[in-house]
């Protein structure tokens, strides 16, 4: 009995000794795997800020997130360690960044440099599209060039004899924005409806979003009292949809879509829409922003997309990472894997196409999604 006790008592000193010569280093499980998501806060994209919050609510600690400054096209630096952060983690297998602000191409060279395997998936890119191609293994953006007659069409039918675009110096330097006004001016012209261009301040800048609000606030009455009811505005910036949104149906003017066209973008904050216990119920949502837009008059003249685009990507971004890190796709790209996922998310009425770089071609990673209007 004393020999028995003894030998285990040796065994017991002998495995410590192991341990202890292991340095204390933390064991990772190789087949363990976490997805990040870096999305921008509230106040300049609640759509893709609750979207990660949802990823999280249904895996749990298998979703890590992190958001990007409100003033991120100063404060490059501060995105980039945002995504250094989560890369940091070695369970990281990828991470989802919707939107991709300027840093996000330099935030992936970063964290290559020391996880090359890392899964990227870029969306609502605002990097050079060609540039973010060639760092993220697959981009996705509303198609922005095909909205460019797609948008304006619909203002048409809605009535609009001028067209108001709203924007600033910072996203008319962006190559799909700037190619999608190209496209709004000629089909403007084609469809003898005015253009008219109208700056509005940077989110991003001195005035900051509420600067920016206030100016939607003060000048759409205006412009629409200047060129009359029959006036659709479009702006490029997220934050200032909800008082767009507002102001538009107070003047019952005309409004084809958001930047980044969903039910829930701008909608229920600027109607004062409770969600509550709707939560993803698109079809509720829908019925309750037409309910809206009826107590404004204004029927037939207001419309989005039935799909939350910028959701999208999210959701989508996650299951196709979940299918990563299974090995459940044949390659980073697996594009039967993905589409298959947007159109799960999205429906098969969603249009999936590459976009075409004026220098670099068809870029085979980059993906434009175009869906159909919802008139409320």
């Amino acid at each position: 009995m004393k020999k028995t006790v003894s030998l285990l008592l040796a065994l017991v000193l002998i495995m410590g000794s192991f341990a202890a010569c292991g340095g204390g280093e933390e064991v990772v499980d190789e087949n363990a795997y976490k997805i990040g998501i870096i999305t921008g806060t509230v106040s300049q994209g609640e759509e893709e800020y609750q979207a990660a919050q949802n990823a999280k609510a249904k895996y749990g600690d298998m979703i890590v997130t992190a958001t990007y400054p409100d003033n991120f096209s100063t404060e490059t630096e501060a995105t980039i360690a945002q995504v250094v952060g989560l890369a940091s983690d070695p369970e990281v297998k990828a991470i989802v960044f919707v939107q991709a602000v300027p840093g996000a191409a330099a935030a992936i060279d970063k964290v290559r440099e020391t996880r090359p395997d890392m899964l990227f998936i870029a969306g609502v890119v605002a990097e050079d599209p060609a540039t973010i191609a060639s760092k993220a293994d697959i981009c996705m953006l509303v198609d922005e060039i095909s909205m460019g007659t797609a948008v304006i069409e619909q203002a048409a039918k809605q009535g609009a004899e001028t067209f108001v675009h709203i924007s600033f110096a910072r996203h008319l330097s962006y190559a799909t924005i700037a190619a999608r006004r190209e496209l709004f001016i000629a089909t403007c012209e084609e469809l003898g409806i005015e253009y008219v261009e109208a700056t509005a301040p940077d989110p991003t800048g001195d005035a900051g979003v509420s600067g920016a609000q206030q100016w939607i606030i003060e000048n759409v009455p205006a412009l629409a009292a200047e060129y009359g009811p029959n006036t659709a505005f479009f702006s490029t910036n997220c934050a200032m949809m909800e008082p767009l949104i507002r102001t538009v149906a107070e003047q019952k003017a005309i409004f084809p879509q958001q930047c980044c066209p969903s039910p829930y973008h701008g909608y229920p904050a600027a109607f004062g829409i409770d969600v509550t216990g709707h939560e993803g119920d698109v079809a509720w949502m829908l019925e309750a922003i037409k309910g809206k837009v009826a107590e404004y008059d204004n029927t037939g003249r207001m419309s989005t997309w039935a799909v939350p685009v910028n959701m999208l990507m999210i959701e989508a971004g996650v299951e196709y990472a979940i299918a990563f890190c299974e090995g459940e796709t044949s390659a980073a790209l697996d594009e039967a894997v993905l589409f298959e996922k947007i159109k799960a998310i999205g429906g098969e009425t969603v249009a999936i196409s590459n976009f075409v770089d004026e220098a670099a071609g068809e870029l085979d990673n980059f993906y434009m999604l175009l869906c159909p209007f919802y008139d409320f």
